[in-house]
């Protein structure tokens, strides 16, 4: 029997404010000495009361808009009752029946059968909530030790509805979300350091049920690989156990990294009380723009976000799914990259431009327009991003200016340089942030495309290597391919090959 998954996921994410959500306490859990970043209102000592932090909630309304979500009127926080060594105050302050946004959605790229295509992820609710401290563990096991300056941190708490059905839509749908969180500058969501923590609730019905089975949850999934596989497994896993006639088990289940599988961590009969009521010690919130929370500014000033600009990077550079991936996963290599291609055509614009680059009004060729969009992405994503990788550079310490690199690459197109010298050129210009221009002329890497020049070198060539010449006239196309290497030879490697090719058959005919 087939079985369809039905798949919701919980996301947290740490909002990068100053401050904490209810204390003038600074958000550093990760980069500070523990228990630094503390204060009277975070450790819950008597008498003291919490105001929060209208930084913290402008950012979750713009993840709100961001997501199509509909934004409350009015919104209020509650406690939630739960006693833990790491929850200094007893209670948790979040948000119970009026979140400040509900009913959004996702648009997450898939690969479909007609091309790239869309699948809507419907999400159910966005709210606002404290983060509660962080037990460490000695290396012996004997001892736990408490460090609060998490506790208070602002966390995003993002809950889907139930509409994923495969482990590949439940990763993709973290990734776009990380995506739009780190455009926005809401949150770093870096998952090694805890800022964005995924729970996968998942079950399995025979395909065509119209009830759900079993929910089973998994916490603790610290990498957008994990969900997918953990996932992947869980699905495998209660699969094997519905098709044996058995019935699985409501529990939380964690990811062993060694053995590559789930694992039981403790069962889950009933959902826990947690006696929300409203937060006493804090007032209802109106959202409106006199009361500080302009929608309307927000929209506004919002910047390109993910998806639009994957779908206009496929549209006006003829990028595919996997290549515009590769330049959005960062919005500071997608703008580098348009910077490049700017750069770039303004080279072409310039009176020393090659005239066949230009037509007879003076525009850019649609043919060398393309070229340059080409090239600029091939050095970006297999060159440029190698160097990033292999030395751990970040974009934001990158020596080389998108004006030089769009050089490089009008250099590279206009033959000055050939694809083996403009390897050599992005070395030094990514150690050094030269002029690529500068260390063309220095290392004599300038190509030669002049045909007098070339000439002068093809009939040297030719005198000498009579049977090449007596073989390509019979027939023999690989002695033309011979002779071309003959010419790289003579000029050093400086003649541009595909003149080279094109005067050498002329030449010989």
């Amino acid at each position: 029997m087939d079985y369809t998954p039905t798949i919701g996921l919980e996301i947290h994410a740490h909002l990068n404010t100053r401050t904490k959500l209810f204390c003038g306490s600074l958000n550093n859990p990760s980069d500070s000495e523990p228990n630094t970043n503390i204060c009277a209102i975070c450790m819950g000592h008597p008498g003291v009361l919490p105001v929060a932090n209208k930084e913290a909630i402008d950012k979750i309304l713009q993840v709100g808009l961001a997501l199509k979500c509909q934004i409350a009127d009015h919104s209020k926080f509650d406690r939630k009752n739960y006693f833990y060594p790491d929850l200094p105050k007893g209670y948790q302050i979040s948000q119970y029946d009026k979140p400040f946004c509900e009913n959004g959605y996702i648009d997450i790229p898939i690969q479909g059968e007609r091309g790239e295509e869309y699948k809507r992820i419907d999400v159910e609710r966005i709210h606002l909530e404290e983060d509660a401290g962080r037990l460490v563990h000695s290396e012996d096991g004997k001892e736990t030790y408490v460090d609060f300056n998490r506790a208070g941190v602002p966390l995003m708490e993002l809950v889907t509805k139930p509409v994923l059905s495969s482990a590949l839509e439940a990763r993709k749908f973290a990734e776009e979300l990380r995506l739009i969180l780190r455009y926005l500058n809401i949150s770093d969501a870096d998952m090694e350091k805890g800022q964005m923590r995924i729970e996968v609730n998942l079950s399995l019905a025979p395909e065509g049920s119209k009830e759900l089975g079993t929910k089973v949850e998994m916490k603790n999934l610290n990498s957008l690989r994990v969900v997918e596989d953990a996932t992947a497994y869980e699905i495998e896993r209660q699969s094997k156990i519905l098709e044996v006639g058995e019935k699985v088990i409501q529990e939380t289940r964690g990811w062993d990294e060694n053995k590559q599988q789930t694992f039981s961590q403790r069962s889950k009969e009933e959902a826990h009380d947690y006696r929300y009521f409203p937060e006493p010690d804090l007032p209802p919130i109106t959202i409106s723009a006199d009361n500080g929370f302009d929608l309307d500014r927000m929209l506004k000033s919002m910047p390109e976000l993910p998806q639009a600009k994957r779908n206009r990077f496929m549209e006006e550079f003829g990028h595919n799914l996997e290549t515009a991936d590769v330049l959005i996963e960062n919005s500071d290599l997608a703008n580098y990259f348009e910077g490049s291609v700017s750069e770039a055509l303004h080279w072409l614009q310039q009176d020393s431009a090659p005239a066949n680059t230009r037509d007879a009004d003076g525009k850019i060729t649609a043919e060398s327009d393309k070229k340059i969009r080409e090239l600029t992405t091939n050095y970006i994503v297999k060159n440029l991003r190698t160097l990033l990788a292999d030395t751990g550079t970040g974009i934001k310490n990158l020596k080389i200016t998108h004006e030089n690199f769009g050089e490089l690459i009008y250099l590279i197109h206009t033959g000055n340089l050939s694809s083996a010298a403009a390897r050599e050129v992005l070395d030094e210009m990514f150690d050094t942030g030269k002029d690529p221009s500068d260390i063309m002329e220095e290392r004599g890497l300038k190509q030669v495309s002049d045909e007098g020049a070339l000439e002068q070198i093809i009939e040297e060539v030719i005198a000498k290597q009579e049977k090449a010449v007596n073989d390509f006239k019979n027939g023999e196309e690989s002695a033309l391919k011979f002779l071309i290497g003959q010419v790289m030879a003579q000029s050093k490697g400086s003649a541009n090959p595909q003149i080279a090719g094109e005067l050498l058959k002329k030449k010989l005919k």
